[in-house]
């Protein structure tokens, strides 16, 4: 058993049980990729897969299987990457949530540069649920995420706290500061993050805390969106208070409160628990850490 026996295996994995598909994701034929699978199994006497018809179904061993050989995979592509790599400047590969990636990460990222200029930061930003898949396939080295990650192999910590706001137009009879019964805020049409968003899942949760079931007419990945709609007049939204604060300040919308919802969050770094941070991996979460210390928040202010 090899470590290309594992690296075959995860792809066939990744590629949805598909030897076909995994084969010219590998560049190798579709009989060399089964029989490393066979390979596999005789090695440890157990069944990785089911076959089921023409299908393959990953069994409770083969489940077992990939999360050590995932481990084992990333370990040592980190590996590879930072011997080959010893005397170089280095590359960091950092994940954040649309929220973070367009209000934070961009100072965090101008900061590390004039601390670290030699080092390139490579950025994703995407939805906290595809970041942390992207962690446990060693896409990237780390991520700044608004939830907590519930996956056992992913280390989480909390660095930042935020909150959230109802957003409604003045135009439709709100004022400034209007508290809503949670009788007058379930009634309302809501406007709301994509689902698995760092900001849904706080929405969800408040929610589901406070006794009310919501279903949004919008959802959308782009805060600009929602914002544009809710000074249309087409409902209400609850997104980061740093996001709308530019919508704000110009009355073209107002913050609402209602009884029984809490918005209160907090940002957190997720790696894998495997993960070697580099130095320069180190210096940048602690710069995150100490960003609101060092420097000034940065400004957001949209364009509506």
């Amino acid at each position: 058993m090899t470590l290309r026996h594992m690296k075959i295996f995860c792809a066939v994995c990744n590629a949805n049980c598909n030897t076909t598909k995994a084969a010219e994701n590998l560049n190798m034929t579709q009989p060399a990729v089964s029989l490393a699978i066979k390979e596999l199994e005789q090695y440890y006497g157990i069944i990785l897969f089911d076959r089921i018809g023409r299908r393959l179904q990953i069994t409770s061993a083969g489940e077992n299987f990939l999360q050590y050989a995932l481990r084992i995979s990333a370990q040592f592509d980190d590996m590879e990457r930072e011997m080959r790599n010893w005397d170089s400047i280095g590359l960091l590969r950092v994940g954040a949530s649309i929220t973070i990636g367009s209000q934070f990460l961009p100072s965090y990222v101008k900061a590390f540069y004039h601390r670290r200029p030699g080092t390139e930061v490579q950025v994703t930003v995407a939805p906290s649920d595809q970041l942390e898949q992207a962690i446990m396939n060693n896409k990237l080295d780390f991520a700044l995420i608004e939830g907590i990650s519930h996956n056992s192999a992913i280390h989480t910590e909390e660095y930042m706290e935020d909150c959230l706001c109802i957003i409604a137009s003045p135009k439709e009879g709100f004022k400034q500061g209007q508290r809503l019964s949670l009788e007058q805020f379930s009634q309302q049409h809501f406007l709301l993050r994509e689902p698995g968003s760092g900001t849904r899942d706080v929405f969800d949760k408040a929610a589901a805390n406070a006794g009310i079931s919501v279903k949004p007419i919008w959802e959308a990945a782009s805060t600009t969106a929602l914002v544009n709609a809710v000074i249309n007049g087409l409902g209400i939204a609850v997104l980061p208070r740093r996001m709308i604060q530019g919508a704000l300040e110009r009355g073209l919308v107002v913050t609402l409160g209602a009884e029984g919802m809490d918005f209160r969050r907090s940002f957190y770094i997720i790696h894998h628990k495997d993960k070697y941070l580099t130095p320069a991996a180190k210096a940048f979460l602690d710069l995150c850490r100490n960003y609101e210390m060092d420097y000034p928040l940065p400004q957001y202010s949209g364009l509506f």
